[in-house]
This record gives C-alpha cells, sequence and structure tokens, in this order.
C-alpha cells in the first residue's frame, strides 16, 4: 500500500468513526438539532486527517491494527476541530473560508461555533474514557492526561493565547525567533507531538520509544508550521482552502518572514532528515512515518 492509499484509508477509517461518534449522540438527551449540525460541519467531510494517520502509523509500529488506534484519532481529532471552529471566530482570526468551506461560525453564528466547538472538545475526552480506546484504565488514564496537556494552556491553547497577545495587545514584545518558536511549539506542535506518542501508549512502548516519537512528532511539528508559513506566502487559497498572505498583511512576525524564504526552506528540509533519521530505527516498519516528513515538507494545502 502506497502512502497516499494509507493516508487515504486512515483519514476514511477516521470519517467513519466520528460519523457513528456523532450518530450516537441522537436520543431522548440529544443535543439540539442546530448545534448538533454545526458540530459535524465542524468536524467531518474535509481535511487530510493527517493527525490521527499519525496515531494509527505510530501505533503501527508495535503491531497494533487500526481499529486499536481510531478512538484515540478521533479523539485528537475533536480536538483539532474545536481548535479551528474557535480560531476562525472574529475575536480570533476572523476566517470566513475552512477547507474550502464557510467556517462554522460564517455558516451559523459565533454563539453556535463557540457551543460546537466546546462539545467536541468535551466529546475528545469522553471518547478515551472509554473501554473502546483501550481495555486497560491505566492507559486510558495516561492518553487523557497527555492530550489534556498538549491541548490546554501549557499546549495549544497556551500557543494560540502567546500568539494573539503579540497581535492585539499594544503593550506585547515583538516576538523574536526563539519566542515564535516557543509559540508554535505550543500551538502547532504540541498535538502532532501527542499524535506521533500515542501508539506508543497505546502499545505499552518502553522509555525510548517514546522518547524517540516524541523527537519525531517534534521534528514534525516544527516543519509543519514552516510550511504552512510557506503556504501563507507562496500559495493561493483555492490549493491551501483558506485565506493566505494575512499574516504579512497584519504585519505579524512568522518564522519565515524573521529567517527569509531560503533559510526557512533550508530549515525544512534539515528536519524533514532529522524525523527520517530517527525512523530508521524502526527499519521497514518506520517506513510510513519517515514518508509524513516528506509529505509535511511539500504538502500545498
Amino acid at each position: 500500500m502506497t502512502f497516499a492509499q494509507k493516508l487515504d484509508q486512515a483519514a476514511r477509517a477516521t470519517e467513519e468513526r466520528l460519523s457513528a461518534l456523532l450518530d450516537k449522540l441522537a436520543g431522548p438527551q440529544a443535543a439540539s438539532a442546530r448545534l448538533s449540525a454545526a458540530m459535524r460541519h465542524a468536524l467531518l467531510g474535509g481535511g487530510k486527517r493527517f493527525r490521527p494517520f499519525l496515531v494509527v502509523e505510530s501505533a503501527a509500529l508495535f503491531g497494533l491494527p487500526i481499529t486499536a488506534a481510531i478512538d484515540t484519532a478521533c479523539a485528537l481529532e475533536c480536538v483539532h476541530c474545536y481548535s479551528l471552529a474557535h480560531d476562525d471566530l472574529p475575536a480570533m482570526d476572523n476566517d470566513i473560508l475552512r477547507r474550502g468551506q464557510p467556517t462554522v461560525w460564517h455558516a451559523y453564528d459565533e454563539w453556535t461555533a463557540i457551543l460546537a466547538g466546546d462539545a467536541l472538545l468535551t466529546l475528545a475526552f469522553e471518547i478515551l474514557a472509554r473501554p473502546s480506546a483501550h481495555a486497560d484504565p491505566d492507559v486510558r488514564a495516561e492518553l487523557v492526561l497527555e492530550l489534556a496537556k498538549a491541548s490546554g494552556a501549557r499546549g495549544m491553547v497556551g500557543g494560540q493565547s502567546l500568539d494573539l497577545e503579540a497581535e492585539k495587545l499594544a503593550t506585547a514584545e515583538p516576538l523574536g525567533i526563539d519566542g515564535i518558536r516557543r509559540l508554535q511549539g505550543m500551538k502547532t506542535g504540541a498535538l502532532i507531538r501527542f499524535a506521533a506518542s500515542a501508539g506508543a501508549i497505546l502499545a505499552k512502548a518502553g522509555a525510548d520509544d517514546r522518547d524517540r516519537l516524541a523527537r519525531y512528532g517534534d521534528d514534525l511539528g516544527f516543519a509543519f508550521q514552516i510550511a504552512d508559513d510557506l503556504l501563507d506566502v507562496e500559495g493561493s487559497e483555492v490549493e491551501v482552502g483558506k485565506a493566505v498572505a494575512k499574516d504579512a498583511q497584519a504585519g505579524k512576525a512568522t518564522l519565515v518572514s524573521l529567517m527569509g524564504l531560503e533559510a526557512a526552506r533550508s530549515k525544512l528540509r534539515a528536519l524533514e532528515q532529522d524525523a527520517k533519521h530517527l525512523m530508521t530505527h524502526y527499519g521497514p516498519r518506520g517506513a510510513t512515518l519517515a514518508e509524513a516528513a516528506t509529505f509535511v515538507v511539500n504538502r500545498r494545502s
């Protein structure tokens, strides 16, 4: 199976499981029809599902089938999609296009988008707390803990706060390369690090494997953000599926704007090689995750 086929397989499995999980919210105590529709709008029908793919493939390193990893993958995707629904709000990034479709607030309204995001965040931890995520309650507890850290004040939410403070507060100090690296490591990198590490948690792997996959996730997360910054400079709205050139228009410092295009591309190539090197430890089993680094570096959306 090719890399593209594996990516598509993980995306389809994630989409099917997410749809089924949302269907289970129906019944006597179901959410309102409007909230349910907004949750589906936020969660289904778009995106490459790259983070779920990383969960599935990191689990496959240790011989776990996709069925053993899919609930963790879906929980992570719920967190990611909740963050997009909130990030797109007028009070934050004020975007009206996401994955080529209207953002949740633009399709519905702001309060519905906020509540849909809240519901997806809580659904993520409901999924992880169920025995279907893993038979061992200690593993489920560790998954909950690590995803909470990756998505909260020390991770994604903290990074978004630093980003908005730099953009919206007149008293904020300009961010240099180290500051942006810290911000992006939290905002973007933390969930990717969790995705890469989740397979080792699910497999109850040892400390060496956990550390290796965490370092791989760090490299991948850093590369993902540089590639994203390059797309904002060089990509088109049609291929990216959202507004581009927003950072430059806002006068916002990014790694690309501070490093320059060539230095950013050079760093991207170095991160690709570092991530691939970490996967050589696993021989042929690590080939797909090595290819994932190349995918991140060359992505156009």
